[in-house]
């Protein structure tokens, strides 16, 4: 096999980031756009020691399930992965990804049940961070730093599309790049920029933005609030958050609440339980949780993120939640002993030092949110290896149209 050979390949697979996978020359081949069970005509682009990657040239044997893109971006932009299939064969794409890395990587058999789907493949994030070069406002299309100009992402709220292209015409007049970052919660808006903005000009930015109908709470510049507020506040359930700009925060404005209630349901807290939420955040999930638990501990790394957490406690009168400002390693330097872990790390998953010292702490159950299969595979493994079984998983669709999907997953100790 070289490069640029032409083959016609079967494809018979996914991977974790939404590419066909075929074979040729007994090579396995990724191939972008491609879906399982279609005949692609494709060209090599690139050789490495176990596989290769190639560009679809066309498609011999479509799917029944593949259908025409309805974002104008999907072919240049690199941020969704399946606009070119009905939402129903996305979902069941990414179930067996996660079937896939539970068993394969993970070597773990247990009960893995249907994804649940998003109520709406768009409009669903409260977050978004755009790229302005230029004169243009958008996102570099995938690993490159070539700006794809979008004015009407499909996955953005449409106040979120107006805000940024707002601010993209304002700093086109001031002839500025950089980045835009744009939060909408609670139907209002924080956004920011990279660069710097005096009070008056901030001003002049507010006023602009109120007239293409964004209800702002705040903006910042260089991470700086410049005018009005950096929190917004959103509710789940029954409990209200305040989030600042730059705390962590689930992006699915439909999902959230399912993703949480299915943590809750995996936690099956009885009143008695002291729960550590590492990870934590905000406090959301921990929160979530705190009136069916004796005791909440949250750690967080971010000190913006744990006075949220702090307020947020104080806010829903959860007296029994207490947050600290330290790693997850450090966490168990404290006295006493969890009955309940709640993981919820980024998508690189757990440092094994975390899951060790989880282990050792005796906790009778782990439950584990993850956004990225092949990570949280490669942790319920290590887990196993410490003495903890996993009962089941579930996947919750919090990122319809990309090739993320969350995962909630159980593990209890074994008795020695």
């Amino acid at each position: 096999m070289c490069v640029n050979d032409i083959y016609t390949v079967e494809i018979s697979g996914m991977t974790d980031d939404g590419r066909g996978v075929g074979r040729a020359e007994g090579v396995a081949v990724f191939v972008p756009y491609a879906l399982v069970g279609e005949r692609v005509r494709i060209v090599v682009e690139e050789l490495k020691k176990n596989y290769a990657k190639a560009r679809l040239l066309s498609i011999e044997k479509p799917s029944p399930h593949r259908t025409k893109s309805e974002c104008p971006y999907f072919y240049e932009c690199g941020g969704c992965a399946y606009w070119h299939t009905d939402y129903e064969f996305e979902l069941e794409i990414k179930q067996r990804c996660v079937e896939d890395c539970i068993r394969r990587i993970g070597g773990i058999e247990c009960e893995i049940l249907p994804i649940i789907g998003c109520p709406s493949d768009r409009r669903y994030r409260n977050k978004a961070s755009y790229k302005v070069a230029g004169g243009e406002v958008g996102f570099f299309a995938g690993r490159t730093h070539e700006l794809v100009s979008v004015s009407d992402c499909l996955l953005q709220t449409e106040q979120t599309n107006s805000a940024a292209k707002c601010i993209g015409r304002f700093l086109k007049e001031r002839d500025l790049d950089g980045g835009i970052f744009i939060r909408t919660l609670g139907g209002r808006v924080v956004a920011g920029i990279d660069a710097e903005l005096e009070a008056a000009v901030a001003a002049e930015l507010a006023d602009k933005l109120r007239g293409v109908g964004v209800d702002l709470a705040g903006l910042l510049a260089n991470g700086k609030t410049v005018y009005g507020s950096d929190r917004l506040t959103d509710k789940i359930g029954e409990m209200e958050y305040a989030v600042s700009a730059d705390s962590f925060y689930q992006v699915n404005i439909f999902q959230t609440k399912t993703l949480y209630d299915k943590v809750r349901e995996f936690a099956a807290l009885g009143g008695r339980e002291t729960v550590w939420d590492l990870y934590c955040g905000t406090g959301t999930i921990g929160l979530y949780l705190a009136s069916g638990a004796k005791r909440i501990v949250g750690v967080e790394t971010v000190p913006a993120a744990v006075e949220d957490a702090r307020e947020n406690a104080r806010r829903n009168g959860a007296d029994n939640a207490e947050y600290i400002c330290a790693s997850a390693t450090e966490a168990f330097r404290l006295r006493g002993k969890p009955d309940v872990v709640i993981l919820d790390p980024p998508r690189r998953g757990c440092d094994k030092r975390v899951i060790e010292a989880v282990a050792k702490s005796g906790a009778e159950r782990v439950v584990y949110v993850s956004c990225k299969p092949s990570t949280l595979a490669r942790d319920m493994k290590l887990f196993a290896n410490l003495g903890y079984t996993a009962a089941k998983a579930c996947s919750v669709d919090m990122f319809p149209r990309t090739a993320h999907v969350e995962t909630v997953v159980l593990m209890t100790r074994q008795n020695p």
